[in-house]
């Protein structure tokens, strides 16, 4: 055997090797219409094999109908001296009898001298083309027009793609955020989104739809949002064993539905420990009994400490309190009234001024104590709200709720609330100034 056989021998095998590997269904007719390749593709979509198919003229009678013969023959080999490709879809025929829709692009072929020799016609099942069209016109959509957070990470955890949505929730560009760690965004929260995206990835069966609440990092501060989020993994669809290739994180902002919830549970819950307050100091025999149990039924949820200070002339008074180093009901200073050396723009002296709450916070990294301590508070107060007690036209004094560090500053909510409270406490407060044996 020459080498130059032994080479058309080789690219022969190579070639039919190639078309057998493709994807994609193929057959090639010769200048006259001779069916001269037929790869295994074409083979599994219409079930007639290479040996059937390759060498007979054109697809009459075995692969088309008679009747539609000319016709399909005839627009396949228009295309060997157009240029580019051109699209058709024919209805062909199986071995087993059985009709099929495909969906063809044929091209010419030219020879070493240039002249048209032949046409190669790659063809798929139109639902199969169909399907893929979708998938397609499915991902555009969800990155371009998608009213909710698309991100695909790859297995490192890093962005690489982002859809317009998630890249305005997450404070970025598209293209920014691409290949950055999720922690340069996210402040907190970042852990249990990571490890949701690393069980999907590891496990492969995605779980139910999970609310994360996330604290973004922002040129303005941090912004903290609660998304509700599901996890895909994605495989690559081209090998036998599935590679993961990533995971796809899609998500919509829940946070204002979210907050609505809970203000609307914190307050059910507050209206429903005012009744128990209510009741609760309808059976106290002493009024300042029925205010320290008032307090302690506002406790519950709201704060950790809580003061009453009572007017004695031009100074406050310390009546009861709950105790400073543990958790417990509010109670009578011990050995009576203990007058208070307030320094001046003390928050409950600020309150009884404007007849009014106050809210101060002992600021951020200040939780050793010095600061409530300077104020007469327990040592664990770093957040304040002060109310002050008025009944009957008469400032009375005032009650101060604290919180420790485990808990958030008082807000304008907050504040309503106390004041709330401090009303019914003033009531009972007035009762027991009022009656002979008060002071």
């Amino acid at each position: 055997m020459s080498a130059s056989t032994s080479r058309g021998t080789a690219g022969a095998e190579l070639l039919a090797a190639l078309l057998d590997g493709m994807d994609a269904a193929l057959c090639a007719f010769d200048a006259h219409g001779t069916v001269t390749h037929w790869n295994r593709e074409a083979e599994r979509v219409l079930g007639w094999s290479a040996e059937e198919a390759v060498g007979r003229p054109g697809f009459a009678g075995w692969a088309v109908r008679r009747a539609d013969a000319d016709e399909v023959q005839g627009r396949l080999m228009a295309v060997m001296g157009a240029p580019g490709r051109q699209v058709h879809e024919f209805a062909l025929l199986r071995k087993d009898g059985g009709r099929v829709l495909v969906r063809t692009q044929s091209a010419g072929v030219r020879g070493a001298d240039g002249k048209p020799a032949g046409v190669y016609c790659a063809f798929s099942e139109v639902h199969a083309q169909i399907d893929l069209e979708r998938a397609i016109a499915l991902s555009e959509a969800l990155f371009e027009d998608a009213s909710w957070g698309v991100v695909l990470v790859d297995v490192d955890l890093r962005p690489t793609v982002v859809n317009a949505h998630a890249a305005r929730a997450l404070g970025g560009g598209r293209t920014t955020l691409l290949g950055r760690p999720l922690g340069e965004v996210i402040a907190q929260g970042v852990e249990e989104l990571e490890g949701a995206l690393q069980h999907v990835l590891a496990e492969g069966t995605p779980g139910p739809p999970a609310e994360l609440w996330v604290t973004l990092r922002g040129g303005e501060g941090t912004r903290r949002r609660c998304w509700r989020s599901g996890f895909l993994r994605l495989a690559s669809p081209l090998t036998e064993e599935p590679v993961p290739l990533g995971a796809g994180w899609v998500f919509q902002d829940v946070t204002e539905a979210r907050l609505a919830a809970q203000e609307a549970d914190r307050l059910r819950f507050r209206s429903n420990q005012l009744h128990r307050a209510a009741r609760s100091a309808a059976e106290c025999e002493d009024p300042m009994e029925a205010a320290m149990s008032s307090l302690d039924f506002a406790l519950a949820g709201f704060a950790d400490h809580a003061l009453i200070d009572l007017v004695a002339g031009e100074r406050l008074v310390r009546a009861a309190a709950t105790p400073a180093d543990a958790p417990g009901p509010c109670l009578p200073v011990a050995g009576g009234g203990i007058p208070l050396r307030y320094a001046p723009g003390h928050p409950a002296l600020q309150a009884v001024d404007r007849m009014g709450s106050v809210r101060t916070s002992a600021g951020a990294g200040r939780t050793d104590g010095e600061w409530a301590r300077q104020r007469q508070w327990p040592p664990d107060a770093v957040h304040a709200l002060a109310t002050v007690l008025r009944s009957r036209g008469r400032t009375l004094g005032v009650v101060t709720f604290l919180r420790s560090a485990h808990r958030s500053a008082f807000e304008r909510p907050d504040a309503a609330y106390a004041e709330t409270v401090a009303a019914r406490v003033a009531a009972s407060v007035d009762l027991h100034m009022s009656s002979p044996s008060g002071d």
